[in-house]
């Protein structure tokens, strides 16, 4: 029986994949005028990482795409959910403090980043997971 639980599991899951990779496809101009592009997303990495050193922006921004490209394929895909939730949560709070320190804690509310890290966190505490690969191999 599908309860409302397993339908808000199955959407809240959607809504994360689709926000990681709408970001990701963002960045490789693949929403054409609407994106963001590389450049300027390496950019956007050196400001909110502006307490980093400078030689390390293009490295955390490749390693921060394929983060979010992975996390967003495996929550789309429904595989390893629990553990791929408990790593977006933890990704998008390491975001949301970096936003928070090199901006205020403003941008980081505004682009809701602490509200996707505690729904991925919510994600990873739920009973199961209906519609994924996971319940397919159980």
């Amino acid at each position: 029986m599908k309860t409302r639980q397993d339908i808000a599991g199955f959407l809240l899951r959607i809504a994360l994949a689709a926000g990681f990779l709408s970001a990701v496809a963002s960045r490789l101009n693949l929403w054409g005028a609407q994106s963001s592009g590389w450049k300027n997303f390496v950019q956007y990495t050196a400001e909110v990482n502006s307490f980093l050193p400078s030689s390390w922006i293009p490295t955390l921004a490749v390693l921060s795409t394929i983060a979010e490209l992975t996390i967003g394929v495996l929550l789309l895909a429904g595989f390893q959910i629990r553990r791929t939730a408990i790593s977006a949560s933890v990704l998008t709070l390491v975001f949301a403090i970096a936003m928070s320190i090199s901006f205020g804690c403003k941008e980081a509310l505004d682009y809701s980043v602490f509200v996707f890290s505690a729904g991925a966190f919510l994600l990873s505490t739920f009973p199961r997971y209906p519609w994924s690969l996971e319940q397919i191999s159980n």
